[in-house]
């Protein structure tokens, strides 16, 4: 079998990790930079272009899109699954998950907990009122394009929140007001889900005086075995977006798991060295099943 990782960079971690994976499953592996593919389409059907060679015998991918080139990067994914690539994350579902404010919705309509969550179109004098909305200071304001906890401020005053929604809608940029959960202390859950089980765990503590527990801004992480309602919570959020492959990110608060995002592209780095599961083989058994299931024939063949 041929696998795909599309990774606009072999030498990081979660990419060098994948394709050691696949190899030790016995199969081929390939990095891909979606980037530079070019999608072709006509009547004989649709066809991808990578570095002059037709990509006509991949088996299976697995998408490791930026949010910079979600657009493009999905458009990808999409024309290896019209071409009978099996993906270890749908395309429709990467789209729903990247889109903060709509993951948000489906996740509250799913019923599950998460940070009571305001968002509104640009409106002058309306800062008060959204604040009133998410209970009031302290409170995160987060950029919906935001990654990495980049974009993401705590504003412990009223009046300090109400400068920073000022000063976004001033550039026109969309936000969502979120409430703070005081007693996280600064740390959160990051669950990691592959093919409808929670496969590793881990906590993730912030930096002394940073509110934002992402290891990316300093945070430390350390393996934790999840509480029923957090394993159900995690499962749940997966189910909702439809991601079979998931960095699921909660709080642990007084009433119970609060669901922050739904990654579709979780780093391996972080959660295979705080809990050591080979959570990259874990993706590949995934992938075989997930074949197998599709193409019986062929991947008996193979």
């Amino acid at each position: 079998m041929k696998i795909a990782i599309l990774s606009r960079n072999s030498n990081l971690y979660s990419t060098r990790r994948l394709v050691e994976a696949v190899k030790a499953a016995g199969h081929e592996a390939a990095v891909v930079d979606h980037s530079i593919c070019d999608l072709i389409i006509e009547q004989e059907g649709p066809s991808i272009i990578f570095k002059g060679q037709s990509l006509t015998d991949i088996d299976a991918i697995i998408p490791r899109i930026g949010a910079s080139v979600t657009f493009y990067g999905t458009a990808v994914v999409r024309q290896f699954e019209l071409m009978g690539a099996f993906s270890a994350n749908n395309s429709q579902a990467i789209v729903r998950s990247r889109d903060k404010l709509r993951s948000l919705q489906i996740l509250s309509r799913a019923g599950l907990g998460m940070p009571k969550t305001a968002f509104t179109n640009f409106s002058k004098g309306g800062e008060k009122q959204i604040i009133e909305h998410v209970g009031g200071a302290p409170l995160i304001i987060k950029l919906l394009e935001g990654t990495q906890g980049l974009g993401v401020v705590l504003a412990e005053t009223k009046k300090a929140g109400q400068s920073v929604i000022e000063a976004f809608h001033g550039l026109r940029a969309r936000i969502i007001v979120q409430e703070f959960i005081k007693e996280a202390k600064g740390a959160d859950i990051r669950a990691f889900v592959v093919n409808g089980k929670v496969v590793g765990a881990m906590k993730r503590q912030g930096a002394e005086g940073e509110f934002r527990s992402n290891l990316h801004r300093g945070g430390k992480a350390t393996v934790i075995k999840l509480s029923r309602a957090e394993r159900a919570a995690a499962l749940g959020a997966a189910k909702a977006l439809g991601l079979d492959v998931a960095g699921v990110d909660m709080l642990q608060s007084d009433r119970g798991p609060l669901i922050l995002e739904v990654n579709s592209s979780p780093g391996l780095e972080g959660i295979e060295k705080a809990t050591g599961v080979d959570v990259a083989g874990a993706i590949i058994k995934f992938i075989e099943e997930g074949v197998l299931k599709n193409s019986p024939k062929r991947s008996a063949d193979q």
